[in-house]
């Protein structure tokens, strides 16, 4: 994509240390769809996070919102949702703010901007895709550790990045 996950990657870094808790949830898409329980395992992991425990269990999503509910209330966390693509998946991690501590960041990544609207969001970043000189210099940097690639492969450098649509790392 246009580097979504990447930047959340980012903030999460730079920002897990200042609270009580953090938990990255990446592609919440398809770790909710693609397995048995998926929202369970998700809500799972979650609570994981945040408590540093492994010994969280949980029976299905209802239990698992009560117990982030109850549990998380009072404690300021950053949480990130990357990639949500409906609100059932938010519903069951994330469905309110005082779910939270006061403090408390939530951050999601989505292609639907309509889920950030129900949900009433601060605020919404969008990512544009990179310029062509943009895509051709980051994908110079990854392939040949430099700004532009050698000579002998700026051609086929420039085919690749067209290729990918502006998306070099795709």
């Amino acid at each position: 994509g246009v580097g979504k996950t990447t930047i959340a990657k980012a903030v999460y870094n730079q920002l897990r240390h200042n609270l009580d808790g953090a938990c990255f949830l990446g592609d919440v898409k398809n770790s909710a769809s693609n397995e048995l329980n998926g929202l369970v395992h998700l809500q799972e992991k979650l609570l994981k996070d945040i408590f540093k425990s492994s010994k969280i269990v949980l029976q299905n999503v209802a239990e698992g919102i009560t117990q982030v509910r109850r549990r998380l209330h009072h404690k300021k966390v950053l949480l990130i949702l990357d990639d949500v693509n409906d609100m059932e998946q938010l519903n069951a991690l994330a469905r309110s703010r005082d779910w939270f501590g006061e403090g408390s960041r939530i951050i999601i990544t989505t292609r639907d901007q309509h889920l950030l609207e129900i949900l009433k969001v601060d605020a919404v970043c969008t990512v544009d895709e990179m310029s062509r000189t943009e895509a051709l210099e980051l994908f110079s940097w990854h392939a040949f550790d430099n700004t532009c690639p050698c000579e002998d492969y700026y051609q086929l450098s420039e085919s690749v990045v067209e290729y990918c649509g502006g998306l070099p790392l795709a």
